[in-house]
């Protein structure tokens, strides 16, 4: 019994041992909720990122293809101006003919013979065709019009 008389506690250590488990108790669950609060935060963080990076992708791809959409109207418009510029040599060539054409004698002749009959005075008919009156009337005088 003397081993059981000496192992007798103080109460006051038993309450303060006990204060002090209940205290390590309350502080573990503290903490183990704010690690439970702070997984669900980095849960939410982790998904907020992989939206944003969702996000990102998407916006990634819609610009490829308006950068691909671009650069295919880019070729489209080329090709049509080089198309415009064709034509627009075409035109320039054709309107030099038709120039040459209406320069020529024959087609002088035709437009004055022709205007004089429809009214058209001497000096009109010398500023459509670039000739002198004297040149008209003796275009005309030839023509016995």
């Amino acid at each position: 019994m003397i081993w059981a008389d000496k192992m007798q506690i103080p109460v006051y250590l038993l309450v303060l041992s006990t204060i002090i488990e209940v205290f390590l108790l309350t502080t573990i669950i503290f903490i183990f909720y704010r690690l439970k609060k702070s997984e669900d935060f980095m849960l939410r963080l982790k998904q907020s990122q992989k939206e944003l990076l969702d996000k990102l992708t998407f916006n990634e791809q819609i610009e490829k293809e308006l950068v691909k959409s671009f650069e295919e109207r880019q070729r489209q418009l080329a090709l049509l101006d080089s198309k415009l510029e064709k034509r627009l040599r075409e035109a320039r060539e054709v309107l030099k003919q038709l120039e040459e054409a209406s320069n020529s004698p024959k087609v002088l002749k035709e437009i004055i013979v022709k205007g004089y009959k429809k009214g058209q005075s001497l000096e009109s008919l010398a500023r459509r065709t670039g000739l002198s009156i004297e040149e008209i009337e003796w275009i005309l005088e030839q023509e016995k019009v």
